[in-house]
């Protein structure tokens, strides 16, 4: 099982680079391939079965397959992404939209992840963009 989720883990970090990113309610990465495998598992075996399924394999063959794949599995998988792109763009997104808020709150602090935990810890940002970035990225 642990194989299986990693097959599913790199497979989906494959599809984030095709899927447009916005802003909304995102998926933990667990979540994800948790829902992907138990929606999707079941048409991942039955067409792309024996294939290695990393490096965007798995969309490849759910998309070549698409007349055959169960509808849940395509909103499923529609549905994943969109939400995992957006939680990867939050991500890429935060220092710059938490921009201020760095240069007030945790200036004298070094190092990208020691001022993602001020900016977390921090109970005095009030800017609603940084906040929700925050939120967005999964890191409140």
């Amino acid at each position: 099982m642990t194989k299986r989720v990693g097959i599913f883990a790199g497979t989906l970090a494959a599809f984030l680079s095709m899927t447009a990113a916005g802003r909304a309610d995102t998926i933990s990465y667990a979540d994800a391939v948790t829902t992907f495998a138990k929606e999707c598992g079941s048409d991942i075996k039955k067409f792309c079965n024996g294939q290695n399924l990393g490096n965007g394999r798995i969309q490849a063959c759910l998309e070549k397959n698409a007349s055959k794949v169960s509808p849940t599995c395509t909103s499923t998988l529609g549905s994943v992404m969109t939400s995992i792109a957006q939680r990867q763009e939050a991500q890429a997104s935060v220092f710059k939209v938490c921009q201020h808020d760095i240069s007030q709150y945790c200036n004298s602090v070094k190092g990208d992840g020691n001022i993602l935990a001020c900016l977390v810890e921090t109970k005095r940002v009030d800017n609603k963009e940084c906040n929700q970035a925050i939120t967005d990225a999964g890191w409140r």
